[in-house]
């Protein structure tokens, strides 16, 4: 009787490792999920994905009355560019500090999340940004973003910078404003570490 005890606690466990073993999602199944939130938020969202190549030929405008997204292959970025911004796109070499007010979107559930420094506020998160050789870098100094974040700046934040022009005092309706869908790769670590997806609408206002 003991030895037949031992055997079913041992099938027992055994079944417990590969029940386990099946819970566990792999890289590439989190990644097909995203893709599958992504697609599920642009439908519910009735958002018209453009490629880069009807992007440029409009001129990197994007038809906001068609509800117009570009997507950007080498980034997973999709970006629409509400306001272009009174000011001048940055220079190689330049090295700007910058304002933003943001609304972050957990694209999973649609849940706006708490670090969102609202649109039309007084507070802001503050971004050092410079240019060189077509390339940005940038950090968070001070705000939500890194204090929730950390001061890494998210790829997808950096992309709009191409094709923006942020000026340094405007009425918020006028700032340089775009929405952008952020996968994990182009997120920040929270969206690494989960694999998640989130959407932004970002405000762009140099600092004096």
């Amino acid at each position: 009787m003991k030895k037949l005890s031992y055997l079913l606690l041992a099938f027992f466990a055994l079944g417990l490792v590969f029940q386990a073993c099946d819970d566990t999602e792999t890289y590439a199944e989190k990644k097909e999920k995203e893709r599958r939130w992504i697609s599920n938020y642009i439908s519910a969202n009735n958002i018209k994905v453009i490629s880069e190549n009807e992007f440029y030929a409009n001129d990197t405008t994007t038809d906001v009355s068609r509800n117009e997204y570009v997507y950007f292959d080498d980034s997973g970025v999709y970006m629409q560019i509400l306001k272009r911004g009174d000011g001048e796109l940055m220079r190689n070499g330049e090295r700007a500090e910058f304002l933003l007010r943001f609304v972050e979107v957990l694209v999973e559930t649609g849940d706006t999340m708490s670090t969102s420094n609202l649109i039309g506020t007084n507070s802001y998160d503050v971004m050092m940004c410079s240019k060189s050789s077509g390339e940005f870098t940038a950090s968070f100094t001070e705000g939500n973003m890194a204090s929730n974040y950390g001061q890494s700046v998210p790829t997808g934040w950096l992309v709009p910078l191409n094709y923006i022009k942020p000026a340094v005092q405007l009425p918020n309706e006028d700032l340089a404003r775009v929405r952008v869908i952020v996968p994990h790769s182009a997120g920040h670590q929270t969206a690494s570490s989960y694999v998640a997806p989130y959407y932004y609408e970002i405000t762009y206002q140099k600092k004096r």
